[in-house]
């Protein structure tokens, strides 16, 4: 599942670098394109940096009604990101999320990548691939208040952010039994 998991993130973050190379983030010193997996960041205390994509995995499940030597598998992928606007007041925050919203679609098509392992370098074909869903865009929430922190320079208003939900589908590398 790992190695499904590693070819999502990294063709996020390739075609990201490929739609908009000036979205990055500065995580442990290094700059990289702004797709985040929460689960292999350091757990420290602090917001989410804002005009990132997070991805956050959830359930995986066998698909039913497959047959062969290899199930297809189903695992729940859910991508939030947040702005704050590009500038002091905010009154562009609308404009940044749909920004935001563009490069999520175009990050997802086509939705299918090689299988890779990245545990080795040169990353190595495993010979199959993944696929996804559509992406499945929520609500557009707000968060913060008057003067909040989490905004620059404590402005007024609050940050907009949506969340946004894939299933992933991919053949296990071993067979199953």
């Amino acid at each position: 599942m790992q190695f499904a998991k590693d070819s999502f993130y990294m063709a996020l973050r390739e075609r990201l670098a490929a739609i908009n190379p000036s979205r990055t983030v500065t995580l442990s010193g290094a700059t990289r394109p702004a797709v985040i997996v929460a689960e292999n960041e350091l757990v420290i205390p602090v917001e989410p940096l804002s005009d990132a994509f997070y991805i956050e995995w959830g359930a995986a499940q066998a698909v039913e009604r497959q047959t062969g030597s290899r199930a297809l598998t189903a695992l729940e992928c859910e991508i939030s990101y947040h702005t704050l606007g590009s500038c002091e007041s905010g009154v562009d925050r609308g404009r940044t999320l749909a920004a935001l919203d563009t490069e999520m679609m175009a990050m997802c098509q086509p939705p299918t990548t090689e299988k890779l392992d990245y545990t080795q370098s040169p990353s190595v074909d495993l010979g199959t691939a993944i696929m996804w869903t559509q992406p499945i865009f929520g609500e557009v929430t707000g968060s913060g208040g008057p003067n909040s922190a989490a905004l620059p320079h404590r402005s007024q208003g609050v940050r907009l952010e949506r969340k946004v939900n894939v299933t992933v589908f991919f053949s296990p590398e071993v067979n199953s039994l």
